[in-house]
């Protein structure tokens, strides 16, 4: 009788040809729908079990950030100019949007390298990792998104009636940050600084976006928002919410491809490097 032996082949998925391996990303993507739940309850559990301080520093953040703003706007210290909705309704929305996007990236980035052991020990899809990072991107907007109703209604301001189309213009948004945030947890595997280098740079970036200030029409920064795609996401996301629709399509249409083509890159390259990753936790 002749025994059957089983050879593990790491590069077996890039001999499979284009279109063969790309149905094997979404096959595999949609078979690990029930571990990427889990995975979110877990990491939710481990945030906010018997602990309300992650919820009050998912609130005391954007608050001071805001304040900050305020403070040395009315100090004349910063020229913010006219926004389409009270300053502190603009700006708790801004930097709530902008939240999904920096906390998305940090969590992501240490996903892979978080998980230690069960990486090595366990085979299964590691992008389950790095989706149900986003969750706890997710859950902090939510609760930031309840201060920005109390003050909707402290300022007696009215949405408009486009915020109903909010999720499909946020959606261009998660997906940028699961595309980078894919790249990165790649990156962190061997780098190990990638993760203190991702929150450095996100929280330089927040002041080179508007999400605090409207989008500059002149200047440095008005070249350096014009092309970046973040830029349009972020605008976007709070024109549909406070003003009649988007002010800006053609650069929300052009940043929305961006962040799909990104995202599919980064997925692909995931994907084939998947096999490798227990090599570098």
């Amino acid at each position: 009788m002749t025994e059957k032996i089983t050879v593990y082949e790491p590069d077996r998925f890039i001999r499979l040809g284009f279109f063969a391996v790309w149905r094997e990303m979404v096959l595999n993507l949609v078979m690990s729908k029930e571990l990427i739940w889990r995975l979110f309850l877990r990491d939710f559990s481990a945030k906010y079990r018997q602990s309300i301080l992650g919820i009050i520093w998912a609130i005391i953040n954007p608050i001071l950030t805001v304040s900050i703003f305020i403070f040395l706007n009315r100090a004349g210290i910063l020229n913010i100019g006219e926004t389409s909705a009270p300053y502190p309704i603009f700006a708790l929305l801004g930097i709530s949007i902008y939240g999904i996007f920096s906390t998305g990236l940090s969590v992501s980035s240490n996903s892979i390298i978080g998980a230690g052991s069960m990486v090595v020990k366990i085979n299964f899809p590691k992008i389950s990792l790095v989706i149900a990072s986003m969750g706890q991107a997710i859950v902090d907007f939510l609760i930031r998104a309840i201060l920005v109703i109390i003050l909707l209604i402290i300022y007696r301001f009215i949405p408009s009636w486009t915020f109903i189309f909010f999720p499909f213009v946020l959606l261009p948004l998660i997906i940028l940050t699961l595309g980078l945030g894919l790249i990165l947890s790649l990156l962190a595997g061997v780098l190990r600084d990638i993760i203190h280098l991702v929150s450095f740079l996100t929280t330089l970036l927040l002041f080179m976006v508007p999400a605090l200030y409207p989008a500059p029409r002149s200047g440095i920064f008005a070249d350096l928002n014009r092309w970046n795609p973040l830029s349009h996401l972020i605008t976007a996301c709070r024109d549909i919410i406070i003003s009649s629709g988007l002010t800006d399509p053609f650069g929300f249409l052009w940043a929305s491809v961006i962040s799909i083509l990104i995202f599919l890159i980064s997925w692909r390259i995931f994907f084939l490097s998947e096999t490798r990753i227990a090599e570098r936790v």
